[in-house]
């Protein structure tokens, strides 16, 4: 119950602040210091170390998640053509017989707590056969699949776990047996900080990885109508962290001087449901868009399947969020042609690691002020918006699409 309360959604997620953001070490301390936090995070070790990748067969890679597949494309597609990988896909949530085992963190800390379970023997009858074909498992998402996973002595098979982002203000990654992990994957280096605040074993065990997100970013570059130019864009604004009102407040700044800024919102509509602070939010944004949508300067775009297409039609691309572990939306705004702005995340700002030191200096702002003035400059002319567009898009191409970051994943993959 109290590991619930302390990941509660309000808390973290459904606010523009969080209790972890000025030191999340500190907000879990009195967790960590309890004898059964102590207990469930205690490594328990592995017999024999992961063995080295076979030489006469090729590698058989198990990737696995509960649920959420959206950064797992590029990568099941690579090394599913590659002759010299074999490669199983589990989705824990799929089979109706054993999903209720996946999803119940209470059990696991039972088990854990009390050394041994007939839970605790249903996921060795379970994933045993997996571990004993795979070479290695490559397990995306820090939470229930990796907890299961590391439930039980993993043999010689290499354990991977990619931690994306919100797993760190959850109970799951603390019930992760990382001595039983080889290594684990953050999209950035601001996430690593964070997760290793919160979970220093993962500094005496694992090996740490910084590796961006798989982005195929080759279909976004196309041709933009000269009015973009006057067009912000944001992909993903249906969270209070995604915070669309700070690129609202840009809008408006950019209005008072020039009446063709307009602003779409590209993906679902914003969800008030979850708790009574983010319908709290939902009204101040309901108020803002009855404003400004019969003015024509807001339009909501909706969901789509083609969002390069969406992007076409936009000239700056904004990352208005409180936090991001990378801000796929935002780069692949970039990748199109649009000037990026972004937000400097307050909750990395002024540490070591955060937007300033993942995207290039120039992009990041720290107030709507300084936002707006940096798109003022950015589409004084048509040409000069293009020029800066287009340097965006190089650099998005160069430093992230796919065609590059592949290389990382195949040393993390095959080199070792």
């Amino acid at each position: 119950m109290a590991w619930s309360l302390s990941s509660n959604r309000v808390l973290h997620f459904d606010r523009l602040t969080s209790p972890m953001s000025t030191d999340p070490g500190a907000f879990v301390a009195t967790f960590r210091a309890s004898t059964a936090a102590r207990k469930l995070s205690q490594p328990r070790g592995r017999r024999t170390p992961a063995a080295p990748a076979p030489t006469d067969r090729p590698l058989r890679l198990l990737v696995t998640r509960l649920i959420n597949d959206n950064f797992l494309s590029e990568i099941l597609e690579r090394y599913r053509a590659m002759p010299n990988v074999e490669v199983r896909f589990l989705d824990l949530h799929e089979d109706e017989v054993t999903r209720p085992l996946a999803l119940s963190g209470s059990t696991v800390m039972e088990h854990l707590l009390a050394g041994d379970s007939s839970y605790g023997a249903k996921i060795e009858e379970w994933l045993r056969p997996h571990l004993d074909w795979a070479d290695t498992v490559f397990v995306d998402w820090c939470q229930a699949a990796a907890v299961l996973f590391t439930l039980h002595d993993p043999g010689s098979t290499r354990i991977i776990v990619r931690l994306h982002s919100f797993e760190a203000f959850s109970f799951w990654p603390h019930l992760v047996d990382f001595s039983r992990v080889d290594d684990v994957v953050f999209v950035s280096d601001h996430l690593r900080d964070l997760a290793t605040a919160v979970l220093p074993q993962l500094t005496d065990g694992p090996r740490l990885r910084v590796i961006d997100n798989a982005m195929d970013l080759q279909r976004y570059p196309r041709s933009k109508p000269a009015d973009a130019r006057f067009n912000l864009g944001m992909v993903g604004f249906s969270s209070v962290a995604k915070d669309p009102r700070w690129t609202i407040e840009v809008l408006r700044k950019l209005r008072e001087r020039d009446e063709r800024y307009r602003l779409t919102l590209i993906g679902s509509n914003f969800n008030d449901r979850t708790s009574k602070p983010a319908k709290d939010y939902g009204k101040l944004l309901n108020q803002d868009l009855a404003e400004l949508e019969p003015l024509g300067a807001v339009r909501r775009y909706g969901q789509t399947d083609d969002v390069p297409a969406a992007l076409q039609e936009v000239g700056v691309i904004v990352s208005s969020s409180v936090r991001e572990s990378f801000h796929c939306g935002l780069v692949e705004g970039a990748a199109s042609g649009a000037v990026p702005v972004v937000r400097d995340w307050p909750f990395f700002a002024g540490k070591p690691h955060g937007a300033r030191t993942l995207f290039p200096a120039d992009w990041v702002a720290e107030s709507p002020a300084e936002a707006a003035e940096r798109i003022f400059a950015a589409t004084a002319t048509e040409e000069q918006w293009r020029e800066i567009g287009q340097a965006a898009a190089e650099h998005a191409l160069k430093i992230w699409d796919w065609s590059v970051t592949q290389s990382g994943f195949d040393r993390l993959l095959l080199d070792d």
